[in-house]
């Protein structure tokens, strides 16, 4: 096996061409949508691609629901604008 890399080799390597290209788009800005939910009043920061899907399924004229991380309740736009 003459010419080959080591195992430890390969992962830096690897390790160093997602940290040069970002081929996963995870240094790119995302655009998020404010929500609050209605029962405890927290707010998240939902991803728009996230709003987008939900939105294919509503009618028009219906608002965005989500289940709330904090408490299991729903979170909806809210009336604010994003941090």
């Amino acid at each position: 096996m003459t010419g080959s890399k080591e195992p430890d080799e390969l992962s830096e390597e690897f390790l160093k061409s997602l940290q040069d290209d970002d081929p996963f788009g995870l240094n790119e800005e995302m655009e998020t949508v404010l929500f609050e939910c209605a029962d405890c009043r927290k707010e998240d920061d939902v991803p728009d691609f996230v709003v987008q899907d939900f939105q294919v399924y509503l009618k028009k004229n219906e608002e965005v629901e989500i289940e709330c991380p904090f408490c299991g309740g729903t979170i909806r736009r809210a009336k604010k604008s994003p941090k």
